[in-house]
Order: structure tokens, then sequence, then C-alpha cells
């Protein structure tokens, strides 16, 4: 892949439902940069249990791609659309792909969860994600980083330990005491 792409910005793709991979498959083949992020999931039949990955963000594929020019994406089959506001094409935050892409990386347990509105925002400043910002749950007793695709209204958490994250919005001593006269 040549820098010029590499420095495009990234776009969500809608897709068929369970057409990712295949959709995955054929930007690569066309030579575009996409990421499609999996997370293990156990799924039951009447006579088994398996494990399986399945991506992250149902219907979706993410991909960097000149705008201008998506003609060469939007052909490929089982794209319904670039995710857009009217006709224009609408970015994915950088910051919010590359949290993806560590957090994915990182082996640690993750999944989908419900986007949230509301929390308060961390910085995790050891570990595998050193340096990933987002948002902090408990779920179950157990430390959760929730990472978002703004755009999409989706998110993932990954599994933390709550000795990792530092708040962003930390009170200073002086703020403290002012709020306190």
């Amino acid at each position: 892949m040549n820098t010029e792409k590499a420095n495009q910005p990234w776009y969500a793709l809608r897709v068929k439902s369970r057409f990712e991979n295949a959709v995955a498959s054929h930007l690569t083949a066309r030579g575009f940069e996409s990421f499609l992020p999996m997370y293990k999931s156990r799924r039951h039949w009447s006579d088994r249990i398996r494990e399986m990955e399945v991506p992250l963000f149902s219907s979706y594929v993410f991909c960097r791609f000149d705008p201008l020019d998506r003609f060469p994406v939007v052909s490929i089959p089982g794209i319904v659309h670039v995710v857009s506001i009217g006709k224009v094409p609408t970015e994915v935050d950088q910051s919010e792909i590359e949290a993806i892409q560590t957090a994915v990386h990182s082996g640690l347990h993750h999944e989908p969860c419900s986007y949230l509105h509301v929390g308060q925002k961390v910085r995790i400043e050891q570990g595998p994600l050193n340096g990933v910002e987002g948002v902090l749950l408990s779920i179950k007793g157990n430390q959760r980083l929730v990472l978002s695709i703004t755009l999409l209204q989706r998110s993932m958490a990954v599994q933390i330990d709550e000795t990792w994250a530092r708040p962003l919005d930390e009170p200073t001593a002086s703020k403290a005491r002012s709020a306190q006269a």
C-alpha cells in the first residue's frame, strides 16, 4: 500500500448482513486498507457449543479511500452504502479507529456493548492499552474500558485492570477547594 492511501481518512461502510468478511477481502484485493474488528463469541446449538470469531460491529467494515473517487469501493458486492451525512461521506475519527485497533490486537477480552452517551472518560496509563482513551464502566464487578465509534453510535468493551485507568478530567486541588467554598 502506498503512503498516499495510508494518509486518507477512514470511512464506515454499511454492508449486507454476514458480508463483512467478503467485503473486507474484496477491499484488500483491490488495494484498499480495510479494518474489520472481530471478537470471539460462544454460539450454542442443540448438540454443541462453538467459539467463533464474529464482527465486532455487525454490518460495518472500515476502509481508507478518497471520497471523491469512491466508485471502486461502492461497486464491491455486498456494500450497501458509505455512512454519510446527506450525500457527503463522513470520516471516522482516526483516534477512535486507532483505539479499537489497539484493543483488538491487545489480546485482552473484548466484546460489543451498548453505546454510552454519558460516563467518565479515562486514559489507560499501563498495560497493553497504554495511551488509549475511553469510558470506564463496571460490569459484574470487572472494570471495562468502552471504546466507541461516534459516527455509528456503536461501542466495544475491553476488560482492564482498574489500576490502569486515570480520569481525564481529574479535578485539581484548587478546583476542589473553590467548589467547597
